[in-house]
């Protein structure tokens, strides 16, 4: 198994996530690889799965949490992400 670093940028939506990716993608020459992440919500015009997010079903989020898949989740207006 290769050894690293990992980064969480966790926050709720419009506190400054992206910017702060953005920077970080731009000041390590390595090239960090980024996780997508999971929601049951329906896409959204424009969001492509896999680049966006992971869409999935209720009962695959469900299997997820009962396998430990998932580093955190929450429900956000009645999805889970």
């Amino acid at each position: 198994m290769r050894r690293g670093t990992l980064i969480v940028i966790a926050g709720p939506s419009g506190v400054g996530k992206g910017t702060v990716i953005q920077r970080l993608l731009s000041r390590i020459p390595e090239g960090p690889a980024l996780s997508v992440s999971v929601t049951t919500r329906a896409p959204r015009p424009g969001e492509i799965e896999g680049v966006h997010y992971r869409f999935v079903t209720d009962q695959e989020f469900d299997r997820m949490i009962a396998e430990g898949s998932l580093l955190e989740w929450a429900e956000i207006v009645g999805h889970r992400s």
